[in-house]
Formats: C-alpha cells, sequence, structure tokens
C-alpha cells in the first residue's frame, strides 16, 4: 500500500514541477527557499548502515570520487523556489513505499496516440527502462486517444489540443494488469490537470499505481524550432530521463538533495538537462533494496544500451563507476 503523506507529496510535486515548467508565466516567484547543500559525511550517513551487504554491494553504495555533491542551487532552480525535506535511505525504508515482488513485479508502458518516430522510439524507451531498473518492462499496444471518452481541449496559449490527465488517470486504473508494479501511459499530446492549469508534463496516483506523462514539450519542434543537428538524440534522452525520474517516484523515492542525481528536482527544461543520467548511491541503494538485482550487471546492460545510443558521455560515466567498484572497466 502506498503512504498517504507520501503520495499527498509526490501529488504536490508534480503539479509544481510540471506548471514551473512553462515558466510560471502568471503565478510569479511565491517564495525562495533557503535550501543548504550536505556535506560528504551528511550523504554518506543518508546511504545507511551497510552492515549485513556483500563487499561489492558496500562498494557500490560507496561514492567515492563519482558522484558530485549538490551546489547551492541558481535563481530559478528547483531547491531555489521549493523546500525540499530529502530522504534517507533509513526514511524510504520506514515510508509504506509499495514493494516490488510478485504478483506486482512488471513495469507497463502504455503509448496514447500517435509517435512521430513510430514504434523505434517506444522500443528505445522500453529497452532503456528495462535496463535502468533492472526490470521486465512490457510495452502495450497503443491506444488512439479519439478512441477514448477523455475530456479535451485547445490550449489558448499554444493553440494546440490538450487532454484531461484525471480522465487517463482513471481509464488506467480500470486497465492496470495483475502484474503490475506500475502502469505509465506516453503521449505526444498536451496535457492539462483542470481548466485553472495552463498545463502539465504528467501526473501520477502512486497508491494505484498509475501515471501519465506527455513527451510534446521536450521535442524543440513544440515551440516552432526548425530541426538541427542533434534534436533527435537530445529528445531521446529527455524522454529516457523524464521516464527513469518519474518512475522513481512510483517506487517510492523522494527527489534527491544529496548528490547531483536524476532524482534531483527541476524546475525548468536547461535544469533538467543538466542532470545526470544516473542515480546516487542513496538513491540507488532504495530502488535495489525494493528489487534486487545484481549491480554489476545493471551497470553493464545501462552501459551496452548507452553504446548502442551513442551516448559516449554515459558508457564512459559508468566504464569510471565499475573501474571504482570493481577495478576494471
Amino acid at each position: 500500500m502506498g503512504h498517504p503523506f507520501f503520495e499527498t507529496t509526490i501529488w504536490i510535486w508534480i503539479r509544481r514541477f510540471l506548471l514551473l515548467g512553462l515558466g510560471i508565466v502568471a503565478a510569479g516567484l511565491i517564495f525562495q527557499s533557503r535550501f543548504t547543500p550536505r556535506d560528504m559525511t551528511a550523504c554518506v550517513e543518508a546511504v545507511g548502515s551497510l552492515d549485513g551487504l556483500s563487499e561489492e554491494e558496500k562498494r557500490f553504495f560507496t561514492p567515492g570520487g563519482d558522484f558530485d555533491l549538490l551546489g547551492r542551487p541558481r535563481r530559478g532552480d528547483w531547491l531555489a523556489q521549493f523546500p525540499e525535506r530529502g530522504q534517507t535511505w533509513d526514511q524510504y525504508r520506514q515510508s509504506g513505499f509499495n514493494p516490488f515482488a510478485p504478483p506486482h513485479n512488471r513495469l507497463y508502458l502504455q503509448p496514447l496516440g500517435a509517435f512521430a518516430s513510430g514504434s523505434s522510439l517506444l522500443e528505445r524507451l522500453k529497452e532503456f527502462t528495462a535496463a535502468f531498473y533492472a526490470a521486465d518492462v512490457i510495452l502495450l499496444p497503443p491506444v488512439e486517444i479519439a478512441s477514448q471518452s477523455f475530456r479535451g481541449r485547445i490550449n489558448t496559449h499554444t493553440g494546440r489540443p490538450q487532454v484531461r490527465t484525471g480522465d487517463i488517470l482513471e481509464w488506467l486504473k480500470a486497465r492496470l494488469p495483475a502484474d503490475a508494479y506500475c502502469l505509465t501511459a506516453v503521449t505526444m499530446v498536451d496535457l492539462y490537470p483542470d481548466d485553472n492549469w495552463n498545463f502539465v508534463f504528467g501526473e501520477a496516483t502512486l497508491a494505484e499505481r498509475v501515471g501519465v506523462f506527455s513527451f510534446c514539450r521536450y521535442d524543440p519542434a513544440f515551440y516552432g524550432e526548425a530541426a538541427g543537428a542533434g534534436d533527435e538524440g537530445l529528445f531521446l534522452r529527455r524522454c529516457c530521463k523524464v521516464l527513469a525520474h518519474e518512475i522513481g517516484h512510483m517506487y517510492g523515492l523522494y527527489h534527491c538533495v544529496h548528490f547531483r542525481c536524476l532524482m534531483n528536482g527541476s524546475n525548468n527544461l536547461p535544469e533538467s538537462d543538466s542532470r545526470p543520467m544516473h542515480e546516487c548511491p542513496v538513491c540507488l541503494r532504495k530502488f535495489w533494496s525494493n528489487i534486487r538485482f545484481s549491480l554489476a550487471d545493471r551497470y553493464l546492460k545501462l552501459q551496452h544500451w548507452y553504446r548502442q545510443a551513442g551516448w559516449a558521455d554515459e558508457e564512459a560515466w559508468i566504464s569510471r563507476r565499475l573501474k571504482t567498484v570493481l577495478g576494471k572497466e
């Protein structure tokens, strides 16, 4: 069962993040958070006691020199505007997260509507998610949005159609497979939660294990920009990053306030783009403890996927990390 307070917190995070992605056109800056960066001692303590783990597992959860501490936020960054308590390993362990175990041990992706790149993007997202979370991922057949009775509107700012997220969530709940840990809908159609909102990138209800996320605003073409070299790779990276981040929330992870990490909050596209693709030792231990996989094998599979995607920077980071932990690349 989900933790009620945690679920409420995630709903607030998601709605804040997704509204703010537009730059707070109407709302303005409400307050300025006073975030104090953690030092390495506090970050190591957040990993928790490593007693009872194998020597190799202990090394994977020891930062070494492969992770950068999270510094002070710049004006406009997530932590400059929103206070985050963070979440240590011990706090996660006591949070009442949904356990990843039979019969709920598969991740499902549900495409909604058409994708410009067709099935190739969806297959790559499936393969990435399977490697990142070391889990069985099922890509369901696409469903046409027009075939469903979702409410929608035309956004007055963009002139583009939008679909109401709450209707999609209700539809997903009724379709949740019996063996699903979570069911995540992905779409290239813009979303909104209610008439008072301009847009959201997505919403999720964690206790009921369903969520929907739109990738359309991660595509430079959405903003009328001419296609440029590298746009396709940038779009894929953004899609992978947000999918891994949001599924992380569905595993019960709060935003990370310890290291530069995939689970850091972000307030805008540049801040999101600057986040690393990897999770820090604190966050890695959280979802590893829920799934229990071979840490080395997971890194090797991710490295193979990055190599195929042409992401030399991510491939090189994993090489460095494996050399630190295992003494070899």
